[in-house]
């Protein structure tokens, strides 16, 4: 027996047909263009006098129906509407229709179209019983009719065929499948009904109409962004997200359902179990793919995993946001990309995020398998959860990145981030996981010679330091950590997290005694190639003078927290006098860190100390800060008119840079280029231009990225205005 022959009997025992979970690819059979009615059916109307009626052409309207669903921007020939809002069809029949002519209009979604499961809906215009979509007759023309077809605001989401069928005495008529009818429906924003429906305007137009964006990165203190192009009206990218369900197999029945959609979507984005979108590489080695710094966006991830069938190398935790937020807005749920800096990552499932020293001062690399992240990228998707208490409604954590399984899966969410805030933990999905990693507590520890662990320092602060994400309307950064907990040691802190631990969630309850000494480290912000000046405080509350016999470790790290490459140790000696604070300037040079940096941009300086029996800790990650691409535009800023983008850098650096990349790309702009230079010398510069026709109006924005083998990311971004064709056309 073939493969798919066995694929096609694993139904049977359970179903009496496959479960259809394909929407792109057609199964036509048993959609007959005529039929009969039971035979013991009574006929449906009277044969009308004169020429049987039939229908000659079928208009979709596109441009009354695009501007008024908002899916104009939508690079697709066929229409594209939201569940829950009318839109209009025009259907020419042979002859004006006369009392008696009775027609319908159907739709159909995937293989084995039923009634009962959604997936064959029909619309009809007199006192006959139709489906759940409702249609009116809003005008007739002479031999043409304009109808009205509304959706219900649960529909399935995805790709529609269309028919109009003519009932005649005890058969039925259909037209011939036609592509050019087919539609895509949508989740509605603008819809009070759909659990979508999102009241601001102005956030309706961000989260879902918005196809640029910016990622923030970075450290805690020092915030970096990066631009992002989500792409979800350029050209297959509809097509590409169908695709992607198509692909979980989940079926076609359950796509109305937006909590099931975005949870399988997140398990589908990565490739962990399931033959996703991306493979994740936290590694530094992406000579089998593209560095994950190296993407501007979206389209060409979506694109090129269409085309191949095969998951895209590589990715890390914002660009699996990145890719799943297009994936989010393309299908009309409003999604945000959110940045949770100095992220929990514990290997236990506790709230204790656990750091291990030598007994030396020294960091415990090898037993320490918990992690800092200096900051994890997520998604956010407004549902009204109507399986959830009201409370729970709204913003909803989901995501991509595999980290641990949920259900069998590598995905997260969606997880209320009200019922995060308030420790309701019990409620699905995943939300005892996501609140770890905002509230973890850091624990200290020392571990002696046979492996016993005392802990010595407990940090209720320092995860979750600042949870944010893009402003509505504008690129600044928008602080919502308050969305996700409340001020620490406030009532209503310490009410959630009793709660979360009586749902599970561990906490550490160590008694220590209050220290009467600290340190703290604090640096500015550093250029790469600069040295790097740390400022060691040593505060001494107690009524003696202390001496420390201090320990400071210098790595390199990712910005998952791991270390790339240990490149120093340094010990000191400090007195700090009583009821005074002792600073310590260190300077780290160049010379020390760069040979060991590659692509990498962190540096972490951990500090432990030892006074008397009070043991000391502290630690600062530092982000090198690269320069900036330059971008110009010039040319006629109109749509359909030639432009062209210019990106040109300097290397301003001691050293050559190494397999240089660099990329350009546009929403509604220019698709993804790329232009590879061997080698950059220093003091040398590059100057690359590249022509383009703008298919959109409006402000609109042009991304760079280099990317080399010795070096950082570095990006550039210029924004402009682009003007209407002088016609007044969109192109539909």
């Amino acid at each position: 027996m073939t493969s798919s022959a066995k694929e096609s009997n694993t139904h049977r025992g359970r179903y009496s047909e496959p479960v259809p979970t394909s929407n792109l690819i057609n199964d036509e059979a048993g959609f007959p263009e005529f039929e009969f009615f039971d035979d013991q059916a009574m006929p449906r109307s009277n044969a009308p006098s004169g020429d049987a009626l039939s229908v000659v052409k079928v208009d979709m309207c596109q441009s009354i129906n695009k501007p008024n669903h908002y899916t104009v921007a939508y690079n697709i020939k066929n229409l594209v509407v939201r569940r829950g809002k009318q839109f209009v069809i025009r259907i020419t029949f042979n002859r004006p229709i006369i009392k008696g002519d009775d027609f319908q209009v159907e739709f159909v979604i995937g293989s084995n179209p039923s009634p009962s499961k959604g997936t064959l809906l029909v619309v009809t215009f007199g006192d006959r019983e139709g489906s759940s979509w409702s249609g009116t007759i809003l005008e007739e023309q002479g031999e043409s009719v304009i109808l009205g077809i509304t959706p219900t605001a649960n529909a399935i989401v995805g790709k529609f065929r269309t028919y109009v069928a003519v009932i005649a005495g005890n058969s039925i008529q259909r037209t011939k499948r036609d592509a050019r009818t087919d539609l895509y429906l949508l989740c509605n924003a603008w819809c009070p009904e759909d659990a979508v429906f999102l009241k601001d305007e102005a956030e309706r137009k961000e989260y879902i109409l918005n196809d640029n964006g910016i990622i923030f990165q970075g450290d805690v203190n020092a915030v970096s962004e990066s631009d992002w192009v989500y792409g979800q009206f350029e050209m297959g990218i509809l097509d590409a997200c169908i695709y992607i369900l198509d692909r979980s197999r989940i079926p076609i029945s359950t796509r109305g359902n937006v909590v099931q959609l975005v949870r399988m979507a997140s398990a589908m984005v990565n490739s962990q179990d399931d033959y996703g979108v991306l493979v994740g590489n936290w590694g530094g080695d992406f000579s089998m793919g593209k560095p994950p710094t190296s993407w501007t966006g979206s389209v060409q991830i979506l694109l090129q995993y269409v085309n191949t069938g095969v998951p895209v190398c590589y990715a890390q935790c914002w660009v699996f946001a990145g890719v799943f937020n297009t994936l989010l807005r393309c299908l009309g749920i409003p999604a945000r990309v959110i940045t949770n800096f100095n992220s929990a990552h514990d290997n236990t499932g506790n709230l204790r995020t656990d750091l291990i020293f030598k007994m030396d001062g020294s960091p415990d690399r090898r037993h320490t398998t918990d992690s800092i992240w200096n900051y994890h990228c997520w998604n956010e998707v407004f549902i009204n959860r109507h399986d959830l208490p009201p409370h729970c409604s709204g913003w909803q954590v989901v995501d991509a990145t595999p980290q641990e399984t949920s259900d069998g899966f590598y995905r997260c969410g969606p997880s209320s981030v009200n019922a995060i805030k308030d420790g309701l933990l019990c409620h699905p999905f995943d939300c005892g996981f996501v609140f770890a990693e905002v509230n973890s507590d850091v624990v200290y520890h020392k571990r002696d010679r046979y492996g016993t662990l005392s802990a010595f320092k407990v940090d209720k602060t320092y995860i979750g330091k600042l949870i944010c994400t893009k402003a509505v309307g504008k690129y600044e950064r928008l602080d919502i950590t308050r969305n996700y907990k409340y001020l620490q040691d406030s009532p209503e802190d310490n009410r959630t997290m009793a709660r979360a631990e009586e749902y599970g969630c561990e906490r550490d309850h160590s008694e220590l005694e209050e220290s009467k000494m600290s340190v703290s480290i604090s640096a500015e912000p550093v250029q790469m190639c600069q040295d790097v000046i740390l400022a060691v405080d040593f505060q001494n509350q107690g009524d003696l003078p202390k001496t420390v016999q201090a320990h400071l470790s210098e790595s390199v790290i990712f910005y998952t927290g791991v270390t790339a490459n240990h490149f120093k140790d340094y010990d000191f000696t400090v007195t700090v006098p009583a009821h005074q604070m002792e600073r310590v300037m260190l300077k780290v040079t160049t010379e020390e860190y760069l040979p060991h940096l590659g692509t990498q941009v962190s540096l972490r300086f951990v500090v432990t100390g030892q006074a008397d029996e009070q043991s000391l800790t502290a630690i600062k990650v530092v982000e090198l800060q690269t320069p900036h691409l330059t971008v110009e535009a010039s040319g006629q800023l109109q749509v359909q008119k030639e432009m062209f983008v210019t990106a040109s850098f300097t290397n301003p650096y001691s050293f050559p840079l190494q397999d240089v990349i660099v990329a350009i790309e546009g929403s509604g702009l220019i698709s993804y280029k790329t232009r590879f230079y061997s080698v950059i010398e220093p003091q040398a510069s590059y100057s690359w231009t590249e022509s383009f026709i703008p298919r959109l109006e409006g402000q609109r924005r042009l991304v760079a990225v280099m990317v080399c083998s010795n070096l950082g990311r570095v990006g550039g971004v210029i924004d402009v205005e682009i003007k209407a064709r002088d016609d007044g056309f969109t192109d539909l």
